[in-house]
């Protein structure tokens, strides 16, 4: 993956905005993270731009996270995108060249230069080989940034993806100096009092379709309020619905502010549920997407989205 083009285009830049996609989670922040620090090494001018101002707080241990600001710097020539599958998951739009490092499947290609790898369980991966190909050293900021990444997208190294090449990865960004305790501490162990309770409250409001082979899970903005929580908040319960026996995939459809429906998909492999995310113009990775949509029906989205589940079986 040596990429000669890309290294002369972030040398010859004076100013370079490192971009977090909206809502950032692990692995977004963490590979602009480590995609920041890589721009100091050079001494170049550098920005951290994400669209959205409130992030999560189990994310805040990362290196240069108070560095984030959610305007796009008007001086500057050159922008790095990580980990978004879209370009309306920059959050704004671009004037200047774009480099797009990324995992998701279902990415189009939208810049000058794309780095994309669907094969890969991270864009903190794919960022980790470009590293690598490009003989760019890892200092031990750089390590934790990666690791806390693939920590994170890997569900803790319980993903059906993991494989040689990620715990390969794991082992040798240890050596290179990951805080692996600070990243287990926070990516896998941290919950808010919020998210505990608003965990309990979906997993009893929990329904399983088709035989128990499809969980939903609805929040609403009734839900969100009385908790106290953040979107981030719903991940834990949609996740963990997967672990039940009968469970092939599960579905989460949560109220947005501006009452439009937030739908996130998950499969234990039964399902490619990017498909099924693709239809409503959304998208992802075959074991997990999601989409966004309006509507005023929600008994009938969901018995639509449960045939297309259905119909997607493979």
């Amino acid at each position: 993956m040596k990429n000669p083009k890309i290294i002369e285009t972030i040398e010859k830049a004076k100013h370079v905005v490192v971009i977090s996609h909206v809502n950032p989670d692990a692995d977004s922040l963490s590979s602009a993270s480590a995609v920041y620090t890589y721009m100091l090494k050079l001494h170049k001018k550098v920005s951290f731009f994400c669209a959205s101002k409130n992030i999560d707080e189990k994310l805040k241990f990362l290196p240069w996270v108070e560095k984030l600001r959610d305007v796009f710097p008007a001086d500057a020539d050159l922008a790095i995108s990580l980990d978004c599958g879209t370009h309306t998951r920059i959050g704004t739009e671009i004037a200047v060249d774009l480099i797009n490092i990324d995992h998701h499947q279902s990415n189009d290609a939208y810049a000058r230069f794309n780095i994309v790898d669907p094969d890969a369980i991270s864009t903190t991966q794919v960022l980790f080989d470009f590293f690598k190909a490009n003989e760019i050293s890892i200092n031990p900021k750089m390590a934790t940034a990666l690791y806390a990444g693939l920590l994170d997208d890997s569900s803790n190294f319980l993903s059906k993806k993991t494989d040689e090449k990620v715990f390969a990865m794991a082992k040798e960004l240890c050596e290179l100096g990951a805080d692996v305790k600070t990243c287990s501490e926070y990516i896998s162990k941290y919950m808010s009092l919020a998210a505990y309770r608003l965990k309990g409250a979906m997993m009893l409001s929990m329904n399983l379709h088709q035989d128990g082979e499809i969980a939903l899970l609805h929040v609403d903005q009734e839900m969100m309020q009385k908790y106290g929580a953040r979107a981030s908040d719903c991940e834990a319960a949609l996740e963990e619905a997967l672990h039940l026996p009968s469970v092939r995939v599960a579905l989460l459809l949560r109220e947005n502010k501006d009452r439009t429906l937030k739908g996130s998909l998950r499969s234990d492999g039964s399902v490619n549920v990017n498909n099924v995310a693709n239809i409503y113009g959304g998208g992802g990775h075959p074991h997990s997407s999601g989409f966004t949509l309006k509507t005023n029906d929600m008994q009938d989205v969901i018995k639509e989205i449960i045939q297309l589940i259905k119909e997607h079986k493979q």
